[in-house]
């Protein structure tokens, strides 16, 4: 274990303390020091999110937050409002109400004799999402940020919808929260008012996966705390940061070309990690780089960051296709600007016989049935998730399982490496048969032997090709053309490699399918892929990162092993087929607290032949808390289905004190789809 910290690295630890708000509801706070803050106080560095310092995050932030005490900061987990140890009820992601309350946090930290009057802001995912908004709102105190695995756009680059299609991770998401807002607070901090705690928190949280299908277009509900609305509204230094295998790697390249402020991009192999516990690696010491940025702008003190390229980027190597890689092949590369003039647009053509051209086929004369795609409802089924944890084997298998369902345009084999970086853009000159239709589009790295690992992808709701705000139907058999802008990417293709261009016209379960089965057609003398092509710099040498760094474990039993897995099941008498995804982190005890958790979660997707209506997910969690004379769990399940009209929510909210059932509500609810 490399530069392991121990008690005797001089780091007090409050491990609970209560921040008044200005309504009286308090949020609950975990601090790391270093023991002389009181007599030399110090900065402070904010995380701020709902997933319970007490239990559920606790091993990993003492992979932060006791490295910053160790080397001269205040660490600060604050639970939000409603989760974990503090008081009210959450009811939603980035309400006003938790913006404000980050303001008045920042605010009482800056106050207290241990601090110096300076904060900074970190969060991976949540706490990335809600440092950059509450940077927007300028508080005076925060003076820099550190966004891990967030977006500048809640609409467009979100668990919730893609393209304006709407992701299944969208259902998996709420059934975490769900789970999570089902749980009390630890007893043994909030004494005699735990339980009525925990029933407000029952009766009021309420059914988020409702809040979001209810919004399908780019609204004034997504605008809200979307900081792309505004980036001039960001005063203070950012450092963005993701993974190629997360599904937030785009929000650092947007953020990189259009905040004002001094700023820096790292974008890893990394899956929805801190990148000191990356996985796929290489991991990095994240923490050694940190301490360089906040020492820079919290104490102000030249420590050469800023004179780092502004965006540093993990090139991959091309590799087998897998569910899950422990290391991924390449290099580091660096880029002074973004967008970079060392990239440039590299254009390709659909042609007949299923080849990626250099030149465009001349209109007229092409069989358009050859460039016409209804693809079978099993194509997605081995895409993995939107965005991979690296729970299990989360990531897309060989392409060639979807290529069958797609149109597939190949190149010829590379006659020398082609490395590519930034967001290939699919130009589609379109005509369908229905009024609601998608298009999914693959760019793979296909090796010699035909294996086909995807490099990135896109959706697009064809219905919103005039923007996200309001859809308009398709006109069957008129043409349209649309730009489709995939994730983006940092990827070698080596000679002797082919690249593929995949186009379906469904990706169930990653995105929910149109209402019914479309066929598209395309144009191919209008339509065009750009790659972003990127010549190698003498500068990538000079990229290089300490080892990973981690203080003393927090203690932990494990009592039963977790399991994660992924299995297609598929019932050829019936033609029904589901894809179970099993997430189960089995039973532990963190040894600090004294504290017993049980974590489980099942998921289901589903259809039936070439049924649209068939489509279902279904996500059913158990969560427990145990110590001695105490015990609480709760089963929380979501079902959403739908037909041509409506999606249909039915869910299960059942909880349990010593064994028996104390709370039970069910939902059912029906929403429009609005051109979904």
């Amino acid at each position: 274990m490399a530069n392991a910290l121990t008690a005797a690295d001089g780091v007090r630890i409050i491990e609970h303390t209560l921040i008044p708000m200005s309504d009286g509801t308090r949020l609950a706070a975990r601090i790391w020091l270093p023991e002389n803050a009181e007599q030399v106080p110090v900065p402070a560095i904010l995380e701020y999110i709902p997933y319970r310092k007490r239990d559920f995050t606790r091993a990993r932030d003492e992979t932060l937050h006791r490295w910053f005490a160790a080397h001269g900061y205040a660490g600060v987990r604050v639970d939000l409002r409603g989760s974990g140890d503090s008081e009210g009820v959450l009811t939603d992601e980035y309400l006003q109400q938790e913006l404000d309350d980050g303001v008045e946090v920042i605010a009482w930290l800056a106050e207290q004799a241990w601090c110096d009057g300076s904060v900074g802001m970190i969060g991976i995912s949540w706490g990335g999402f809600n440092g950059l908004q509450i940077a927007a709102l300028q508080p005076p105190a925060l003076k820099a940020v550190v966004s891990v695995c967030s977006t500048d756009d809640r609409y467009a680059d979100d668990v919730h919808y893609m393209g304006g299609c709407l992701l299944g991770d969208n259902l998996s998401w709420a059934s975490v929260m769900f789970a999570f807002n089902s749980l009390p607070p630890d007893p043994k901090l909030a004494g005699d008012r735990w339980r009525e705690l925990w029933w407000q928190r029952l009766e009021r949280s309420g059914l988020w996966l409702e809040h979001w299908l209810a919004h399908p277009h780019r609204d004034e509900y997504w605008r809200h705390g979307s900081i792309c609305e505004d980036y001039s509204a960001v005063r203070c230094p950012v450092m963005a940061v993701s993974g190629w295998a997360d599904g937030y790697t785009d929000a650092v390249f947007r953020l990189l070309a259009n905040l004002e402020v001094p700023r820096q991009g790292l974008v890893g192999p990394w899956s929805h990690k801190y990148p000191h516990q990356g996985v796929p690696g290489p991991a990095i010491g994240f923490q050694q780089e940190l301490l360089r940025w906040w020492d820079q702008w919290l104490k102000g003190r030249d420590t050469g960051i800023m004179e780092e390229p502004m965006l540093r980027a993990w090139m991959q190597d091309s590799a087998e296709p897998s569910t899950q890689y422990r290391h991924r092949p390449g290099r580091w590369v660096a880029e002074d600007a973004w967008p970079s003039p060392n990239v440039s647009m590299r254009r390709f053509h659909p042609a007949p016989g299923g080849h990626l051209a250099a030149q465009a086929v001349a209109a007229g004369g092409v069989d358009l049935a050859d460039f016409t795609i209804q693809s079978p409802l099993s194509v997605g089924f081995f895409a993995g998730k939107w965005c991979s944890y690296s729970a299990g084997p989360d990531l897309p298998y060989d392409q060639r399982e979807e290529d069958g369902g797609a149109l597939v345009f190949d190149t010829e084999p590379l006659a020398e490496p082609l490395e590519l970086l930034g967001a290939p853009t699919l130009t589609l000159t379109f005509s369908a048969n229905r009024p609601v239709a998608q298009a999914a589009v693959r760019l793979s790295d296909v090796a010699p032997d035909g294996k086909a690992t995807r490099a990135t992808y896109g959706l697009l709701n064809l219905t919103h090709r005039d923007g996200h705000a309001h859809p308009e139907p398709i006109e069957p058999g008129q043409r349209y053309q649309v730009t489709i802008k995939l994730n983006d990417l940092g990827q070698v293709f080596p000679a002797g490699h082919r690249l593929r261009l995949a186009l379906s016209t469904s990706y169930w379960p990653l995105a929910w399918p149109p209402p019914e089965p479309v066929r598209l057609t395309l144009h191919p003398e209008a339509t065009w892929l750009d790659v972003p092509e990127r010549q190698r710099r003498a500068r990538d040498t000079a990229v290089r990162f300490a080892a990973p760094a981690f203080p003393e474990p927090t203690r932990i039993t494990t009592l039963r092993p977790g399991e994660h897995r992924w299995m297609v099941h598929r019932d050829l008498g019936t033609n029904a087929s589901t894809l179970e995804v099993v997430k189960d982190e089995g039973r532990f005890r963190i040894e600090d607290v004294d504290l017993e958790i049980t974590d489980d979660t099942r998921e289901y997707y589903s259809y039936t032949g070439d049924d649209f209506s068939s489509i279902g997910g279904e996500v059913i969690s158990i969560r427990e808390l145990r110590r001695s004379g105490w015990a609480v769990h709760t089963r929380t399940r979501t079902v959403l289905t739908s037909d041509p009209e409506h999606f249909h929510i039915h869910a299960e909210l059942d909880a349990y004190e010593d064994g028996r059932r104390v709370f039970s509500r069910n939902w059912l609810r029906s929403i429009p789809r609005r051109s979904v």
